[in-house]
């Protein structure tokens, strides 16, 4: 059996503030220890609020909350949203609105923005970063569109879809950072870490 070799050492104490089972694979992968941590915060959008400014707001105010209860841990906290004709898409509510929701991207390209967070209190450290990637849909029958809703496969994705999953046949094109469709840009995510300290290349 082959045993696979971890690229990274953690070297200091890392949460990742997030429920996402796509983020916590991301970091596993990497061979990154940590813990997992979930927050509940108020998802809502301001007036006017741009998708890189509510991606990169949402993805700091999960990681503080973390933070006020583990003051020496480094807490990584992220939000993705969709975003179509300027408008944010987040998870459907239901399987209708799923179907609504991807009737609207169908052979059109859209956003998506993932903001993340590094935070700690002891000692003080505030980062945040947003990445955008460009996401095309194939045109689609209203069957496969209605069939795919139905498989729950969508049901706590942003944009009622998942690249990563069942939904990949949705796409036919993509401009940008593919994890960060799935959740988390992981190349910024990691430059970031390293550059913090939280993380050296395994020797």
């Amino acid at each position: 059996m082959l045993v696979r070799k971890a690229v990274f050492n953690t070297l200091r104490p890392l949460i990742l503030a997030s429920g996402s089972p796509r983020r916590r694979d991301f970091l596993s992968e990497l061979g990154l220890q940590f813990l997992v941590q979930t927050t509940d915060v108020d998802e809502s959008g301001w007036p006017g609020e741009a998708p890189e400014a509510f991606v990169r707001r949402l993805a700091l105010e999960k990681a503080w909350a973390v933070a006020t209860h583990h003051p020496e841990h480094v807490i990584l906290g992220a939000d993705t949203v969709v975003v179509r004709d300027g408008c944010l898409l987040g998870k459907p509510s239901n399987r209708r609105e799923a179907e609504e929701i991807l009737a609207s991207l169908a052979g059109r390209w859209h956003e998506v923005w993932t903001g993340f967070a590094l935070c700690c209190q002891q000692p003080h450290l505030e980062q945040v970063g947003a990445v955008v990637t460009r996401v095309r849909f194939a045109d689609l029958d209203p069957a496969v569109i209605a069939a795919y809703a139905a498989s729950g496969d969508g049901d706590d994705k942003a944009g009622a879809y998942g690249i990563q999953s069942g939904g990949a046949f949705l796409v036919s094109e993509i401009s940008g950072s593919y994890t960060n469709v799935i959740g988390l840009p992981v190349a910024e995510v990691v430059a970031a870490l390293h550059k913090i300290g939280v993380l050296e290349v395994a020797g």
